[in-house]
């Protein structure tokens, strides 16, 4: 059986019946790591001592009869931007080389209580921003994975770890899954709390994760959600959703798909857009076109706007100190952020709820929008992450957005596809996302 192979929930099921040990998983994910990674370069930080020590530890718990939580066993990659106690966290950057938290981001702390195993820590790209990292697109190396979380999504795509943690401020966990072909999920703006996390824009920042089932990715969100009370944005008086258990049910009725352009369309290429022709025809009147009101016309320069003024906030010790660690890019989004206005700022974080009420009523036509995640498969050559474009709209909104790897491009590498769902309603969504897998492809991938 070839067990770095498994998803998150097949994997905890095979843990719980005692016909796999949690080091025979960690020793496959490590062989796999030992055979591919010099090429996909998707860790930051990995410890073969460290995981397998963790690994004979929960064997123990379960040996003895204690208490096992519902991942108990589970590897998971996080991405070096996210706390971990006593564990390297650098950002990606030279600037914090040696950096060493001591204690886990609450997210960590979630994963831990529920039994998973911190593999490593993924490569990010440098502070979350457009500067690459070192991991190569696991489909062809001479292809980009996408960023910021290009790590996270090379390492679940390559069958090194069945499920990894990553973060979006605009695309970087949509479009780097849909680059490297597996399965990216964006919940809720709020639902998972960012404590722990770099901040680059409070706004707009989001938790997502990376997995090969739909109900895999269901399942880690779900253990990561709940309030926090040093997130200013996480929801304080809403209890964890039951994100996997929604997600397993069957929907009352065929669900029906929104199919929205969105103004970045004619960006989408040849095979992306032949693609959408064939899935749209495969789910005949399931779906139909729908056009965004010109209210989301300038939802980009919202992002702008907010990003780049937050990034000038957040950032400033860095420009201060260490602008030899940045690209002029970078370099160039602070200082339009220094000369944002406090009016502009605030008109443009206006716009997010009444963009929301305009979906809302979509939403009581639709189960889901379908959308592209990118223009198409990972274009070649690793100077840039690609254009998160199709994730602009959803990433401002905060609305959940998930992506799955169900078309192929012309160089034979993936196209996700990108269903948008109502804010808060994430379970809905993984349950349509996960029928549309079995409906294509006859089985939940």
């Amino acid at each position: 059986m070839a067990l770095e192979s498994l998803g998150i929930c097949q994997a905890a099921e095979l843990l719980e019946s005692g016909k796999v040990s949690c080091v025979d998983l960690v020793n496959d994910c490590l062989k796999r790591i030992e055979q591919f990674d010099p090429t996909i370069q998707a860790w930051a930080w990995i410890d073969t001592d460290y995981a397998l020590r963790q690994a004979a530890a929960l064997d123990e718990m379960r040996r003895l009869g204690k208490p096992v939580g519902r991942l108990h066993g589970i590897p998971i990659g996080i991405k070096d931007i996210i706390d971990t106690a006593i564990i390297p966290t650098e950002y990606g950057s030279e600037l914090f080389k040696g950096r060493l938290p001591k204690n886990d981001a609450p997210i960590v702390n979630r994963l831990r209580q529920q039994g998973a195993l911190m593999l490593g820590k993924t490569v990010t790209c440098s502070l979350a921003t457009f500067m690459p990292g070192k991991t190569t697109n696991p489909h062809n190396a001479a292809h980009t994975p996408g960023g910021s979380s290009s790590g996270s999504a090379a390492a679940v795509a390559s069958f090194m770890v069945p499920g990894a943690v990553g973060t979006q401020t605009n695309g970087s966990v949509i479009r780097p899954a849909a680059y490297c072909g597996t399965i990216g999920f964006k919940p809720s703006f709020g639902l998972i709390p960012r404590t722990g996390v770099m901040r680059q824009s409070p706004f707009l920042d989001q938790v997502g994760v990376f997995g090969r089932h739909v109900e895999d990715v269901a399942l880690l969100a779900e253990v990561m959600a709940g309030p926090e009370d040093n997130d200013v944005h996480s929801l304080q008086q809403m209890a964890p959703p039951a994100l996997q258990k929604i997600c397993l049910q069957d929907p009352p009725l065929p669900p029906k798909f929104g199919f929205v352009k969105t103004a970045a369309w004619e960006q989408a290429d040849e095979a992306t857009r032949n693609g959408f022709e064939e899935l749209l025809d495969t789910l005949g009147d399931q779906a139909e076109e729908v056009e965004l009101t010109s209210s989301f016309d300038a939802v980009w320069d919202h992002l702008k706007t907010v990003n780049e003024a937050e990034m000038a906030t957040w950032y400033a010790p860095i420009y201060q100190k260490g602008q030899k660690y940045l690209d002029e890019v970078v370099i160039q989004q602070i200082e339009r952020g220094q000369k944002t206005t406090a009016q502009a700022y605030i008109n443009a974080m206006q716009h997010r709820a009444s963009l929301n009420s305009i979906l809302d009523e979509l939403f009581d036509n639709y189960d889901a929008l379908i959308t592209p995640a990118a223009a198409g498969e990972a274009p070649p050559g690793l100077e840039s992450t690609g254009d998160p474009a199709f994730c602009t709209t959803w990433t401002f909104c905060g609305v959940p957005a998930i992506t799955l790897p169900l078309l192929q491009g012309n160089n034979e590498l993936p196209i996700g596809v990108q269903l948008i769902g109502s804010y808060l309603d994430d379970g809905r969504l993984l349950r349509t996302a996960r029928w549309l897998n079995q409906f294509l492809l006859g089985e939940s991938i």
